[in-house]
């Protein structure tokens, strides 16, 4: 039995960098079904859709009250009385409701909450995990993990221009041997910068960020 969405909360919270950042939670017939909360990048480029940040002194100019309002007074309107497991019928709402190119009307930071909160909440009533609800078929699939070893740009305090250096394991019968290879990697490569005399910081993601010599050195 489909089950229809009767509220949104949102709330701010605290990312992994202590920035403020927005939490969603979703209601199916009066129930708490599901909850998402919003990750931010350290940078934006000007193609990307648009964070409702309120500005002042408040939290460096990065609070959300803006945010909070427009899922609890616009997007909830808009989403209570639909069906919850009608992932793309929701996100075609938020997006009309919205009406700009790039979420700068509600904020990015608000809508993905929403879309992510009514995500969960309808993987939960089909009692599935997210990942196999919006796989269907391809939700089989083995996943290959991505890991993020060496950081620069902005996130990471250094003279390396590369955001991410990531390595993703390949060729392994196992998402378990993927890991370790990685997690391998990883401290291999941090053998390799403490002999060089360039084991510093770590970056904002894990990564480690020490001053390089290039770019190039980073691959090498």
């Amino acid at each position: 039995m489909t089950g229809h969405i009767t509220g949104l909360d949102a709330r701010m919270i605290l990312d992994s960098r202590g920035n403020p950042t927005v939490e969603v939670d979703c209601y199916v017939d009066g129930v708490l079904a599901g909850r998402a909360a919003v990750p931010s990048g350290a940078s934006t480029g000007r193609h990307e859709a648009v964070e409702l940040r309120d500005g002042g002194a408040a939290w460096v100019g990065k609070g959300v009250d803006g945010a909070v309002t427009a899922v609890t007074e616009h997007i909830a309107q808009a989403l209570v009385g639909m069906p919850v497991d009608d992932q793309r019928m929701l996100d075609e709402t938020i997006v009309e409701l919205d009406g700009t190119g790039n979420k700068a009307r509600l904020g990015a930071n608000a809508t993905l909450g929403a879309s992510l909160a009514c995500l969960h909440a309808g993987a939960a009533q089909h009692e599935l995990p997210v990942w196999r609800y919006i796989g269907g078929v391809a939700g089989g699939l083995m996943p290959v993990p991505m890991m993020n070893i060496l950081n620069g740009g902005a996130h990471a305090a250094s003279n390396v221009d590369v955001q991410e250096f990531m390595v993703v394991p390949h060729g392994f019968d196992s998402f378990g041997e993927g890991l370790r290879a990685g997690v391998e990697t990883y401290h291999a490569l941090k053998g390799e910068l403490r002999k060089d005399g360039l084991l510093g910081g770590i970056g904002d993601e894990g990564g480690f960020a020490p001053n390089l010599p290039s770019n190039e050195d980073g691959l090498r």
